[in-house]
C-alpha cells in the first residue's frame, strides 16, 4: 500500500479508508461532498483529510465554484492493491505508427 514516513493507508482509520475509496471513485470533492458520499459525518471527514494528507495521499486545491470551500483529490493514480499505477497513454491500434 502507500507508505509514507512509515505510515500507510492500512494503518489509518476506517474512516480514513472510506474517504480515500470515495475520492478514488468519485473524487475529486468538496468536503460536503465527501460528507454526502460516505455518509460520515463532517468532524469525521475532516479528521479523515487531515490523516491523508498527513502521509501525502490528498491534495487540497481551491474550489472555484465556492472560493470558501477546498476540493480534494488523491495525489497519484493508486491501483486497487495501493500500488501506484504509471499513467503512460497507450497508443491506439487505429493511429499506431
Amino acid at each position: 500500500m502507500v507508505d509514507t514516513d512509515g505510515e500507510d493507508i492500512e494503518d489509518l482509520p476506517p474512516s480514513a479508508k472510506l474517504v480515500f475509496k470515495v475520492l478514488e471513485y468519485d473524487g475529486p470533492l468538496t468536503q460536503k461532498q465527501i460528507v454526502q458520499e460516505s455518509m460520515l459525518s463532517a468532524r469525521t471527514v475532516r479528521y479523515a483529510l487531515e490523516r491523508l494528507g498527513e502521509i501525502g495521499i490528498v491534495d487540497e486545491d481551491i474550489y472555484f465554484a465556492d472560493a470558501r470551500q477546498s476540493l480534494y483529490r488523491l495525489e497519484e493514480p493508486v491501483a486497487a492493491d495501493g500500488s501506484g499505477v504509471d499513467e503512460t497513454p497507450k497508443k491506439d491500434a487505429c493511429c499506431a505508427e
